[in-house]
């Protein structure tokens, strides 16, 4: 079982494959491992005990970042990911912790969750796929169809008063330079920057 894997300076932490999402482009469909890991995709979900001696094993001071991000949307175990991140904040007070996200977390329980991140992350990096609430729908297929996209937004515009960092990404090769024009407005408005990353698919 694949717990926590590598890529570049980064230790990366896979908790679960329960999305809310079915991406067009997950890189979950290529395969079951990415990232130089034979198998990411989890025959049982880790307790919250295995993921945090995992990080220990892997020693995370080693790295430059703790990357909660597997092969599902770390969100939805979010107590148990909360849980680690106090483990981790108490044991390597140093270590940066990110997680990357969906942005779906309070759309996930049903109310506003964002005061829970507080003290949790670093950085939190959100992917926002899409210019509208239609063509992220159309590439995600969102459980919550497209009350995700405005959720996503609400959800930002909240957990930004927590997080020292929040921010939003997209994929350059999955956009036009309109679409992508159109998401920087949109990012603008919401007070969110917006990160342009490239496309890896292993």
């Amino acid at each position: 079982m694949t717990i926590t894997y590598v890529v570049e300076n980064g230790l990366y932490v896979n908790m679960t494959n329960k999305c809310t999402n079915r991406c067009d482009f997950c890189i979950r469909k290529n395969g079951d491992g990415a990232y130089g890991s034979d198998s990411l995709w989890l025959e049982r979900e880790p307790s919250r005990e295995e993921v945090w001696a995992a990080i220990q094993q892997a020693d995370p001071t080693a790295y430059g970042e703790l990357i909660f991000c597997g092969y599902g949307e770390p969100t939805c175990r979010l107590d148990d990911m909360l849980w680690v991140c106090g483990q981790v904040r108490r044991a390597y007070p140093a270590v940066k912790i990110r997680l990357n996200t969906n942005g779906h977390a309070s759309l996930i329980y049903g109310e506003d969750v964002a005061a829970r991140f507080a003290g949790c992350f670093d950085v939190l990096s959100i992917s926002l796929n899409a210019p509208s609430a239609e063509e992220y729908d159309a590439i995600c297929h969102s459980k919550y169809g497209l009350a995700a996209f405005d959720g996503m937004f609400s959800f930002a515009s909240r957990v930004k008063e927590y997080v020292p960092q929040v921010i939003f990404s997209v994929v350059r090769q999955f956009l036009s330079p309109e679409a992508l024009a159109e998401c920087q407005r949109l990012c603008d408005e919401a007070g969110v920057p917006l990160k342009v990353r490239e496309y890896i698919a292993d």
